[in-house]
């Protein structure tokens, strides 16, 4: 069908089914699988009218290209991406709610600089979900897409914590900056480490490549360079656990 794509795994289907059902179009389940999570998954589907169709464990692998499904695949509508132009109409609608309500303007984004595995990009998601972040800012050229890989390792996270898919990086850092956010580099070498940066206001954190890092041009519009912990041998860590640490000392100095 035109315009969907699959999505495998229990943990990203239910999730989907449980926060917006009219995107799943049909569910395929693996003959035979009768545990407690394909029942749950199945009565989910079954309060949200959706049709389920047993087929042979062949099929599903054949849908699930690069994933385990766990015995689930579902044809769904995506999730529409965001361009710079939402992401700003967002930050707009969130100062001015924060101006009228006499609260704090501070949002939280993740920025990714070129991360090329899939598998990272859907661990990034899942962490920017679970601290509140606003959205996941990645490059449309050379780093890796939404696609069904990421949904599964996003386990949800991707049904609720949108990308903002830029084609100008340099510029879209530009322009948070506009919006008053602080822009906060992550690099091995930095001289202040996070827990002495201010990351409890508006706040765009930016994170490196695998193996790479950040390019010159993304440094350059950092408002500062911050460094995380390291006490072993290993010079530097997985992109997505770097991201989990930063983030969530975000989420420290925000008060949990």
């Amino acid at each position: 069908m035109s315009g969907t794509e699959w999505m495998h795994g229990l943990h990203a289907v239910q999730a989907l089914l449980e926060r917006d059902p009219q995107r799943v179009l049909r569910l395929l389940v693996a003959r035979g699988r009768e545990d407690a999570r394909m029942t749950a998954l199945l009565a989910a589907a079954a309060r949200a009218q959706r049709p389920v169709e047993r087929v042979d464990a062949a099929r599903l692998e054949k849908l699930a290209v690069e994933g385990v499904h766990q015995g689930v695949v579902a044809e769904v509508r995506p999730l529409p991406t965001w361009d710079e132009d939402r992401l700003t109409t967002e930050l707009g609608r969130l100062q001015q709610a924060a101006e009228e309500g006499g609260a704090p303007f501070r949002p939280l984004l993740l920025v990714l600089d070129g991360v090329q595995d899939p598998h990272n990009l859907g661990a990034c998601l899942r962490t920017a979900d679970a601290c509140g972040a606003l959205a996941v800012v990645i490059p449309r050229d050379r780093a890796a897409q939404l696609n069904a890989t990421v949904r599964k390792v996003a386990a949800g996270a991707a049904e609720t914590t949108p990308v903002v898919v830029v084609t100008n990086l340099a510029r879209c850092l530009r322009d948070l900056k506009d919006a008053g956010l602080w822009v906060v580099g992550a690099a091995g070498e930095a001289s202040q480490a996070a827990a002495q940066a201010d990351l409890s206001g508006p706040v765009a954190l930016v994170m490196g490549a695998e193996g790479t890092g950040l390019r010159q041009l993304t440094r350059q519009h950092c408002d500062v360079m911050v460094r995380l912990p390291s006490l072993g041998a290993v010079e530097s860590l997985n992109v997505s656990v770097a991201a989990g640490m930063l983030l969530y000392e975000a989420v420290r100095q925000r008060g949990g």
